[in-house]
């Protein structure tokens, strides 16, 4: 029994990407099923829970709430973005760097590269970004005929 209990209690944490399990994975913002690995993301606690997000800015939106402070506490979040330009291949989002314009699975138009360039942005100013607005977002709710339906917090 003590044995038992030294184990428990010695729990180490597993902070490595997961793959994604296409048919029951969903995003914990959307409730969408992850469909495409280059743009989902996935947040890992200390406890070694997963959530899955089908889009940085459905993570954005995820940490604005209680849930959120919930899910991580006060220990360590390891968040795994797909790199948009390697599909299969899980980049640490906070070193990543975010290109805009794609065409992004709930709209909000960031996919993460390894390799900055002159139009990039770091994880931060990324966040930052979705906050005030700045994305793809109404142009997505408008082409999927979304606008006007209530209010769709995502």
């Amino acid at each position: 029994m003590f044995a038992l209990f030294a184990t428990a209690c010695n729990h180490v944490a597993d902070y490595s990407p997961r793959e994604v399990n296409y048919d029951r994975d969903i995003c914990a913002q959307c409730l969408m099923g992850i469909a495409d690995q280059p743009w989902a993301v996935q947040a890992i606690n200390n406890h070694s829970e997963v959530l899955w997000f089908d889009d940085i800015g459905c993570l954005h939106e995820y940490m604005t709430g209680e849930p959120w402070k919930n899910f991580a506490g006060t220990e360590k979040i390891q968040i795994w973005i797909g790199d948009a330009d390697h599909k299969g291949k899980w980049l640490d989002a906070t070193k990543a760097y975010y290109r805009f314009g794609d065409h992004t699975p709930m709209g909000y138009g960031y996919s993460a590269i390894e390799t900055p360039n002159d139009s990039t942005y770091t994880y931060e100013e990324t966040l930052k970004r979705i906050g005030e607005g700045k994305t793809m977002r109404e142009e997505f709710l408008r082409k999927h005929k979304m606008m006007g339906k209530g209010k769709m917090k995502h």
